[in-house]
């Protein structure tokens, strides 16, 4: 019982640390990365109005409706959210240069 304690506490305080920034980065480049992601999305999503609509359909929808300002509002948004995604995944990295190894 008391040896589970120990590497439950040393899991936590030796381990995880250092694990934080990596896993919150990777988090953040796939967040990133589904962002701007369209080829695949078009084609899987199912267009239904109103219910799963998407950025990227959107996008394409409005493009369609000749709605070109509604079109770059959206990918002004899309591009906003990601370099804020960019900017979160460097602070990420410089907090975790502290736990690497010299």
């Amino acid at each position: 019982m008391v040896v589970r304690r120990i590497a439950i506490a040393n899991i936590f305080r030796v381990i995880l640390p250092p694990l934080i920034p990596t896993i919150l980065t990777g988090i953040a480049l796939g967040f990133s990365r589904a962002v701007g992601e369209y080829g695949s999305v078009v084609i899987v999503a199912s267009n239904i109005p109103f219910k799963d609509l998407i950025a990227p359909v959107l996008v394409f929808q409005r493009l369609e409706q000749y709605d070109y300002a509604g079109a770059t509002v959206i990918g002004t948004v899309l591009l906003l959210v990601s370099l804020l995604a960019l900017l979160i995944i460097n602070l990420l990295q410089q907090w975790g240069r502290r736990y690497a190894v010299r």
